[in-house]
């Protein structure tokens, strides 16, 4: 939602803040808006979000048949930019590959972005969620083993300030949405170097994640397998899934390393 003109720096190009509100304002349960719900969505003015959604169509990120509007193909290389600039997929997919053929589970690689995880690189085996997954796809970073990896990795005020002010909703019966529980929970992961979720994002799905690391030591991504509880109990999950999910890390972390040195 578009922010209102307070203590902004000198620099700071609200019109640019405005566009990218447009742009996100779109999602899977959004694919098409009116002027009118765009609007409502950024809190713009019908007059402003109309100029933007107009400018952006004009550009190519967004269609319209004269009513709904929605964005085109071209979004994606606003993505592509980031995900071509880090290196990080590129680096990662192989060694997913790897990982999956071994354990015959799907494995991916995920960065966080404000209170989500978002996809950036994976290797499906098999669909075992109800949604589909794809680079880009976000999920609660609260719910997920990459989730909690990569909030544990976060400076102790940067954690403060998502645990004090990000909503932890309830995806499942064993979600935990309690900050101080969540807190409890992120100093394991921490201590241990791996997180284990048990059906928090979604009814029968079990997964273990761990951080990769860049040459500092700072956690730049989390790694992770997915499995249905039906297939992995907790024991085997640590027992046999573990071992090379943190040996495909490790190669991660070390291709990371030759290139970036």
């Amino acid at each position: 939602m578009a922010t209102e003109d307070t203590a902004r720096p000198e620099h700071y190009v609200q019109s640019l803040e405005r566009g990218l509100a447009v742009i996100t304002c779109f999602d899977a349960d959004h694919p098409e808006l009116t002027l009118s719900e765009v609007a409502r969505r950024t809190g713009l003015t019908r007059a402003a979000a109309r100029r933007f959604l107009l400018t952006l169509t004009d550009l190519g990120y967004v269609r319209t048949d004269g009513r709904q509007f929605s964005l085109t193909p071209r979004v994606l290389d606003l993505g592509y930019s980031y995900l071509s600039g880090s290196g990080l997929p590129e680096l990662a997919q192989p060694h997913l590959e790897q990982l999956a053929g071994r354990v015959h589970e799907s494995s991916s690689v995920s960065v966080l972005d404000g209170a989500d995880i978002v996809y950036v690189a994976r290797a499906a085996v098999s669909r075992i969620m109800t949604v589909r997954i794809d680079i880009g796809t976000r999920f609660p970073a609260h719910a997920t083993s990459m989730g909690h990896v990569l909030l544990a990795g976060l400076p102790a005020r940067e954690l403060d300030a998502y645990l004090a002010d990000t909503p932890l909703p309830r995806l499942t019966e064993h979600t935990v949405v309690d900050p101080d529980l969540l807190r409890a929970e992120l100093n394991t992961v921490r201590a241990q170097g791996f997180s284990i979720v048990d059906r928090e994002l979604e009814a029968g799905l079990r997964s273990a994640a761990v951080p990769v690391r860049d040459r500092t030591g700072a956690v730049v991504a989390a790694v992770n397998i997915a499995t249905q509880a039906v297939r992995h109990t907790l024991k085997s999950i640590r027992a046999e899934l573990l071992p090379p999910l943190r040996e495909a890390a490790t190669r991660i972390e070390q291709d990371l390393a030759r290139t970036i040195g």
